[in-house]
């Protein structure tokens, strides 16, 4: 029966609906995209549809926990007992038996498409974001570095157990990657210009062109530059995060204008350890994290891991005079939704599995049953 259900679901969503699914041989899970925006003033809810095979469940319950994790190194690594991680944020929701009416469940027009296509096996789940969370970023790991990299992470993981709290085994168990992001806002903002001057003898101006920038695109610093020292500037040097410039000197009593254009990059810095990136799934590629936009209130203390980007005008006369501009990185709003996928786990059908993990946190397997033929 359910292998005939399988072919018909992967049928109909060819046709209809564009999805990412995680299968398991009890347990699928549907979900109609792995990026949830970020608003500041609200957050995408995290919506989806479990399909069980009660049979092979054998009574057990089925459970779906929505988590937020800090790593800050390899999970093999332990000091005195402590590992190094830390749950931001963890919440978990009974799915099978369901607790409440269909109906009440039943919170987006995607759940209510997916339970009319899965049928009466099928049951929705639902998380909201609270607001004192981080997006997803990593930080670029060194060549030689092995295992997780120190990021901010997120997860759906659905599993049966006889209880929240009985032990998990990994083969009952299947998790997907998500990702919270912010889009850059649509209001332009506030052209970013600060100065500063040293006893009334060097004058230095640097301004932006405007306040947020798209991942990619030029950044054009006006500098001014007034000397009335006696002294002449060696350099000035420009610098945002690991992309930088060193040119251009001026003589005492003399005075400099002029824009530069900086375009800071991953690629010029692919091997730079530490270098914070917008998380990823899988093995797509990523790009510098985007700027962290906080909703007004919020405490900074329990984030994770925060991003601000500054332009550095730095003087070299004698000592250092220099400035920040601050400004914003991030990524164009969408003005449609990318195309979904779907996407099948197929080691549950492999007999003898392990239990094992992949690298990017998806896991898929039984339960402690051989897979049924088919």
């Amino acid at each position: 029966m359910y292998t005939a259900l399988w072919s018909w679901l992967l049928r109909i969503a060819k046709r209809h609906i564009s999805k990412v699914s995680v299968l398991l041989i009890q347990v699928g899970v549907y979900m109609g995209r792995r990026d949830f925006v970020d608003r500041v003033d609200s957050v995408d809810p995290v919506d989806g549809v479990i399909i069980i095979d009660p049979e092979a469940l054998q009574r057990r319950k089925v459970f779906v926990t929505l988590s937020c994790t800090f790593r800050y190194g390899r999970d093999d690594m332990d000091v005195m007992g402590i590992a190094f991680r830390r749950e931001l944020y963890m919440s978990t929701r009974q799915v099978y038996p369901p607790l409440q009416d269909l109906e009440k469940g039943v919170h987006t027009k995607l759940q209510a498409k997916l339970l009319h296509k899965l049928g009466n096996n099928a049951y929705p789940f639902f998380f909201e974001f609270p607001d004192n969370l981080p997006c997803s970023v990593a930080l670029q790991p060194g060549l030689k570095d092995v295992g997780k990299q120190c990021a901010v992470e997120f997860e759906i993981k659905a599993f049966s157990a006889e209880s929240q709290d009985a032990k998990v085994r990994k083969r009952s168990t299947v998790k997907l990657l998500l990702r919270k992001v912010q889009y850059a806002p649509d209001s332009e903002g506030v052209q970013p210009s600060v100065e500063t001057m040293t006893d009334k003898q060097i004058h230095l101006k640097a301004s932006l062109d405007k306040e947020i920038y798209y991942h990619g695109e030029v950044i054009k610093v006006n500098v001014s530059v007034t000397n009335n020292s006696s002294k002449a500037i060696k350099n000035i040097i420009l610098n945002v995060y690991l992309s930088s410039c060193l040119r251009d000197s001026v003589s005492p009593g003399a005075t400099l204008q002029k824009v530069y254009k900086l375009l800071p990059l991953l690629a010029n810095n692919a091997e730079r350890k530490g270098i914070a990136l917008d998380g990823k799934l899988k093995h797509e590629d990523t790009n510098l994290a985007s700027t962290s936009i906080i909703k007004e209130g919020v405490l900074k203390e329990v984030m994770g891991i925060m991003v601000s980007y500054r332009v550095m005008v730095k003087l070299i006369v004698g000592g250092e005079v220099g400035l920040e501009v601050p400004f914003k990185l991030m990524h164009p709003n969408p003005d449609t939704e990318d195309e979904l996928q779907f996407q099948e786990f197929k080691r549950c059908d492999l007999k003898g599995m392990i239990d094992d993990e992949d690298e990017d946190g998806n896991v898929s397997g039984g339960d402690d049953m051989e897979p049924k033929e088919k």
